[in-house]
């Protein structure tokens, strides 16, 4: 994997969280059109020119970079700046591991670009607002939601508005999360027709990340294949899930439509009624 340095805003690479990388801070965030991404790195004057050119994105970089060290964390990861996409296996390689980097980071940034606190923090404010914004409508925030030990909400502004522990009930009756789950219990207990609808009602840029955003949740790999569509990537999922899982509930779901475009998992019975997880918040 690679990290980001906080301080010189140079990439480094390393071999794994689990092994040689040091403590590192990694930011959850939805995507704009312009972000920074792994070859306007390359050099300093590219990182210059991107800083006028991609001032918002650079900006959101800056922070995030600032928060780290303000946090004591040297390193941080990024994902539109950290992978090199123009490598099909290293794509792969990443958003299988993806799960894994979130859940072995120091601190989870989660960087709501489209919330101002209002006093949420302080218990003056409502969080249905907060909980309505496109960080809670993204498939790949979900498994960013659920695998960092620590997570932390920061406003457009970067006011930190709490932590995933503090704001753990609202977001479980908002999600349908149960809320042992926000504070990191094993996924193993939950059947599979829980962990779909949690991502059924989000939405991902590419038809196929649908099904590759969740690869984490159930503990499976597959090589990625853009442009099969969503419909030949959530049947590959599921084959994956059966060799790794007797949880008959994979069969209360059913792809909605055969337009790759739309298709997403959709339950055909109540999955409250199939799972024998206790849901109770």
């Amino acid at each position: 994997m690679r990290l980001l340095h906080t301080v010189d805003f140079t990439l480094h690479s390393f071999v794994g969280p689990e092994q040689d990388a040091p403590h590192y801070a990694i930011l959850s965030h939805t995507w704009d059109d312009d972000e920074v991404l792994f070859e306007d790195m390359a050099t300093p004057e590219r990182m210059v020119e991107m800083a006028n050119l991609k001032a918002k994105a650079w900006k959101k970089v800056e922070r995030s970079c600032a928060m780290a060290r303000a946090l004591s964390f040297d390193y941080i990861w990024i994902d539109t700046l950290c992978i090199d996409k123009s490598s099909s296996a290293e794509l792969s390689e990443a958003i299988n591991s993806m799960f894994e980097w979130y859940a072995l980071s120091s601190v989870c940034l989660a960087y709501v670009s489209d919330y101002k606190d209002e006093g949420l923090k302080s218990g003056a404010a409502d969080p249905t607002h907060f909980l309505k914004s496109r960080w809670f409508t993204r498939g790949w925030t979900l498994q960013e939601l659920i695998a960092p030990a620590n997570l932390v909400f920061y406003d457009k502004d970067w006011f930190p508005i709490g932590d995933r522990r503090f704001l753990a009930n609202a977001i479980a009756s908002e999600t349908s999360i149960y809320r042992k789950f926000l504070a990191r219990a094993n996924l193993t207990a939950v059947c599979v027709a829980a962990k779909m609808k949690w991502v059924s009602k989000r939405q991902t840029g590419r038809p196929e990340d649908k099904a590759y955003c969740i690869l984490g949740l159930f503990n499976v790999n597959m090589p990625l294949l853009y442009g099969e569509g969503a419909e030949k990537a959530f049947i590959r999922l599921q084959e994956e899930i059966i060799k790794h899982s007797f949880d008959q509930t994979i069969l209360a779901w059913q792809e909605a439509s055969r337009d790759s475009t739309t298709a997403e998992p959709t339950p055909m019975v109540s999955a409250s009624k199939r799972c024998s997880v206790q849901s109770s918040l």
